[in-house]
């Protein structure tokens, strides 16, 4: 019988509420189950969750919180669809959480409910939530509503989240909208009620998905959620202060315009030259095109940019549906000598299988979400390239989203966006 790598993870040995009893054949798969790349990377076999929500290796536990339907702090329930996420240093040694929720419009159905509104119509926004010391929610309340499909964002260093929608609705006389959408709002994690929802125009209307800055420029950086997208900057007029305006560009690779890097036989580490290419309409009212104004300039094609990150003077975003075989990549770009390379390529659904949102761990390796077929697992990726299963969705129904470390580097945060549950993980992670 033929078994998958990813069906080996389902047949573990012993967890923490007992021994799971297994045929020998079974034994053979579960020894061959052990959460590790080829080399050893990784944190050994996953374990059965007895409660059924999340499998992970010996030595790991969870905390589940923040379900939707579940009343918070300011009286409303936590909407559904959970999904990008980042965690920042509260006061009094808490850990404050600003997580995404990618809801459309309507009049019914599950909404974050906020007294200002973007638009009335749409559903989705932010919520915003303060966890203990000892990983428990102390609180939680909606900080920004009216938007569209929020999908992923970012962090920035001066203490905010960059909300991002994933959606170019234009008001018609049908459809209830009432403001252009798809654009980026900011939310400072220090907000203790919802936010004035201000569109930050001149990053861009387009199928935003998530954003990284550079601490060093203010740059920030952007994915678009499409299989034709582009890999954009933002160029502030002054950093740290988005408001104010600036400059729209996306990458071109020197020597190959309009290149399209899904499918043109890119060498993994290979570095390519790259260069900038600026938007002339970065806020276009009538259409979405954008990134055509960027291919007519020879910027580079990728297929489904959406989550990035930044570490250490590189920027790592993944392409869902990249790679020659359709089933994800992994890029880094490197601003200091503005070079882009291939960091990883899936070979086949049960090595890889459609990340989504990435965080850098504070140990050095990237945390991928799966937003595949079947089994979606996190999946750790080390800085040499070798891939490990981290941990894998036992409800086995939505996907991975937000992933991100505490402050402290002691907790990882995530969540699975359907039926929408916060997990916080804790664990030995320096045994990687």
């Amino acid at each position: 019988m033929k078994v998958s790598r990813r069906k080996f993870f389902t047949l573990a040995g012993a967890s923490a509420a007992g021994t799971l009893m297994v045929s020998p054949l079974e034994a053979l798969y579960a020894r061959k189950a052990s959460g590790q790349s080829v080399s050893g990377s990784g944190y050994g076999t996953l374990l059965p969750d007895p409660n059924g929500l999340l499998d992970l290796p010996a030595g790991f536990q969870y905390q589940a919180f923040s379900r939707t339907g579940d009343i918070m702090a300011d009286g409303n329930p936590v909407p559904s669809n959970h999904d990008g996420m980042a965690a920042f240093l509260g006061p009094r040694n808490t850990i404050i959480l600003v997580r995404n929720h990618e809801l459309g419009t309507g009049l019914t159905g599950s909404r974050v409910q906020v007294p200002n509104p973007y638009d009335p119509i749409a559903r989705g926004g932010t919520t915003t939530l303060v966890v203990g010391s000892n990983r428990r929610l102390i609180k939680d309340f909606a900080s920004l509503g009216g938007t569209i499909r929020n999908c992923a964002g970012g962090p920035t260093p001066w203490g905010s989240w960059i909300s991002c929608e994933e959606d170019v609705t234009i008001p018609t006389a049908s459809n209830g909208v009432t403001q252009l959408h798809g654009y980026n709002f900011e939310v400072p994690a220090s907000a203790t009620s919802p936010v004035n929802p201000v569109p930050l125009i001149a990053m861009g209307r387009f199928n935003h998905e998530a954003v990284a800055v550079d601490p060093k420029t203010g740059y920030v950086y952007q994915t678009e959620d499409r299989g034709d997208s582009l890999f954009y900057r933002f160029i502030p007029k002054v950093p740290g202060k988005l408001q104010q305006g600036g400059t729209l560009q996306a990458l071109r690779i020197i020597g190959r315009p309009e290149v399209n890097t899904s499918n043109s036989g890119f060498v993994r580490g290979q570095k390519l030259a790259v260069d900038w290419v600026d938007i002339p309409q970065p806020n276009p009212t009538t259409e979405d095109n954008v990134r055509f104004q960027g291919r007519e300039l020879g910027a580079a094609l990728f297929a489904r940019g959406e989550g990035i990150w930044y570490s250490n003077g590189e920027f790592y975003f993944c392409c869902t549906s990249g790679g020659a075989i359709g089933r994800g990549q992994v890029w880094r770009y490197i601003p200091a000598d503005e070079t882009i390379d291939l960091f990883v390529e899936s070979t086949s659904r049960e090595e890889l299988d459609a990340p989504d949102n990435v965080v850098v761990a504070p140990f050095g390796d990237l945390i991928l979400c799966e937003d595949g077929g079947g089994d979606n697992f996190l999946v750790g990726v080390t800085p040499n390239g070798e891939i490990y299963q981290f941990a894998r969705n036992a409800l086995q129904s939505g996907e991975f989203a937000g992933a991100c470390f505490s402050p402290d580097g002691r907790t990882l945060f995530v969540n699975i966006q359907s039926p929408g549950i916060t997990f916080a993980i804790w664990g030995p992670w320096n045994r990687s």
